[in-house]
């Protein structure tokens, strides 16, 4: 006779804590929660300015060094001759050098004439010339010492700019329309908003978020500020009751594990957006994921909560009122890059020009600034699109204008390529790209576009090229997106090249379509140097095949695996 043994009733495992503050308490759960909890990042200025630029570089304490930094805007730039394999296997201290990037935060990419003159100066002066647009709207150097960072520093607080939480687990820049207060067409001016958001963001309330958190802004029906991949976006929309004012959404990102930010269902009030962001942003910082960085975005709590929470808790713990049911945004009828000369609500004009993947170096911004005042014009605005727009120019100047800068290289009809490409920093700078960015992208834009002249685009197609998984240049959000990565070749080594994905984009005029992250064809991926050829190639093959009224996202969307290699 058998015996069976009794078996012990299995316990559920408890869910190990997420480091949510309100539901685990505080105690930190890694080391970068260590190090926020032991001295805020914005204290390390006084180290910047009373040591560390004094004492040099090897003063500098790791924490602050890799940590608050960039609670100022700098982080440490690659190494130059450290190649693409080696990047995810060395060390911090194995991949950087002794400078920095430093960013320059630029709420709304608003610029005077006399603040573009200081940028320029800067450029030159210590940062080796360099200085690029990013797709947030800053201005972006590299080559900067620590020994000059105080005085940098001082220049740009003389000239009303800073770095304050340019980077970090912070509130960043405020993306806002770059015509904000200009366009003939806008729902509301998003400017009152942006300046009391800039303000806000430099309290302490909100210098210790689980990681960085993203805002926008727009009252544009062009729908310009990518909101639709920001944590925290305000978009301009009329109320049938309440008239202008704006439609809420929140928990967009990019990076390797993307997701698009979702409606609220509300209406916010323009006196009622300041606290609606303090509201969504306590959540991040009392509800958000800290144990893992990788979980610490705010898309992962809107997830797992969905709207109708998120809305709940937005309304019941942190505003003390109902916001009311609201409209969504119409699909836009104009591009959101304003490229080309437009008509002000003042019947002056702004002008956009298409500088290259957003390379703007000092001895180009010194020129800029030279046409703005010969033409009168003491307004900038940088994009998110990695393009410029100069305000304020009168009828009688506009083609003057126009032939001045197309002179300094900066197109107002630019070909349909040189307008929609973008690229990150890449590997000349950064310490985890693979491969390198702006030159390609330079190089292809301008091949593309010889080739190609010989057709009649629908729409421009967007390229967008990053040099690694992260997606700083918004790979899963254009027409053709390339994330770089070393490919093996048939002799048994490697060639830079990249990972194709397809179809992405934002509700945008050419699309005709809403906001969607593409496709990733498997296998599909293509040589550096092989790159014109592909894209070529795709182009008239969309060209031979779509259908009346076919954008390329949604032909690339149908399209079979065999058609898009």
């Amino acid at each position: 006779m058998t015996t069976s043994t009794p078996t012990r009733p299995t316990r559920a495992r408890k869910p190990k804590p997420e480091g949510q503050w309100k539901v685990d308490g505080q105690d930190p759960l890694n080391h970068n929660e260590e190090f926020k909890a032991a001295d805020d990042g914005f204290h390390v200025r006084a180290r910047i300015e009373e040591k560390y630029s004094k004492e040099g570089f090897a003063s500098i304490d790791p924490d602050d060094l890799h940590g608050r930094f960039r609670w100022w805007g700098l982080y440490t730039q690659r190494k130059p001759g450290i190649d693409g394999g080696k990047t995810g296997s060395l060390s911090d201290a194995e991949i950087e050098d002794e400078y920095f990037m430093m960013r320059v935060r630029l709420d709304g990419g608003t610029l005077t004439r006399d603040q573009l003159k200081t940028l320029a100066t800067i450029s030159t002066e210590f940062a080796r010339g360099t200085a690029d647009i990013t797709d947030r709207q800053n201005i972006q150097y590299h080559w900067i010492r620590v020994e000059d960072v105080p005085e940098i520093w001082r220049r740009l607080e003389e000239a009303g700019m800073d770095t304050v939480s340019a980077c970090g687990d912070v509130p960043r820049v405020v993306l806002g329309s770059p015509v904000a207060g200009v366009a003939q067409d806008e729902i509301i001016d998003p400017t009152p908003v942006i300046e009391v958001l800039k303000k806000e963001i430099r309290k302490l309330e909100f210098s210790n978020l689980p990681r960085k958190y993203k805002t926008a802004i727009t009252g544009s029906p062009a729908l310009d500020v990518v909101h639709e991949i920001n944590d925290c976006s305000f978009v301009g929309v009329v109320h049938p009751e309440h008239g202008p004012g704006y439609d809420l959404w929140v928990g967009g990102a990019l990076s390797v594990q993307p997701f698009l930010g979702q409606r609220l269902g509300v209406f916010v009030r323009e006196d009622q957006a300041l606290d609606v962001w303090k509201g969504v942003t306590g959540i991040f910082r009392d509800y958000g994921y800290r144990r893992l960085r990788n979980r610490a975005r705010l898309k992962f709590l809107v997830k797992d909560w969905g709207v109708e929470k998120f809305r709940q808790v937005l309304q019941d713990e942190y505003l003390g009122y109902e916001l009311p049911d609201g409209p969504a945004p119409e699909q836009p009828t104009e591009p959101g890059d304003h490229i080309g000369v437009h008509k002000q609500s003042d019947g002056r004009n702004f002008i956009g020009v298409a500088p290259r993947a957003g390379r703007v170096p000092g001895r180009l911004l010194h020129e800029i600034a030279d046409v703005m005042e010969r033409f009168g014009s003491d307004r900038l605005r940088t994009t998110p699109h990695q393009k410029l727009l100069m305000l304020d120019i009168a009828d009688a100047d506009v083609d003057a204008a126009v032939e001045a800068l197309d002179g300094l290289d900066l197109p107002t009809r630019p070909g349909p390529f040189r307008r929609t490409t973008m690229a990150c920093t890449g590997i000349e700078f950064c310490k985890l790209a693979i491969v390198e960015t702006k030159q390609v992208a330079s190089d292809v834009m301008d091949e593309l576009d010889r080739r190609l002249d010989d057709v009649d685009l629908p729409a421009p197609i967007t390229v967008h090229i990053n040099g690694c998984p992260n997606s700083c240049a918004r790979i899963q959000t254009a027409d053709i997106g390339l994330k770089g990565q070393l490919l093996p070749t048939e002799d048994g080594g490697q060639k830079p090249g990249y990972q194709v994905h397809l179809g992405g984009g934002f509700s945008s005029a050419h699309r005709g379509m809403d906001a969607s992250l593409g496709r990733t064809v498997r296998g599909l991926k293509v040589f550096q140097d092989e790159l014109a050829d592909y894209v070529e190639k795709l182009t008239r093959r969309f060209l031979e095949q779509r259908e009346p009224e076919e954008s390329f996202a949604a032909w690339t969307i149908r399209a079979e695996e065999d058609d898009l290699k």
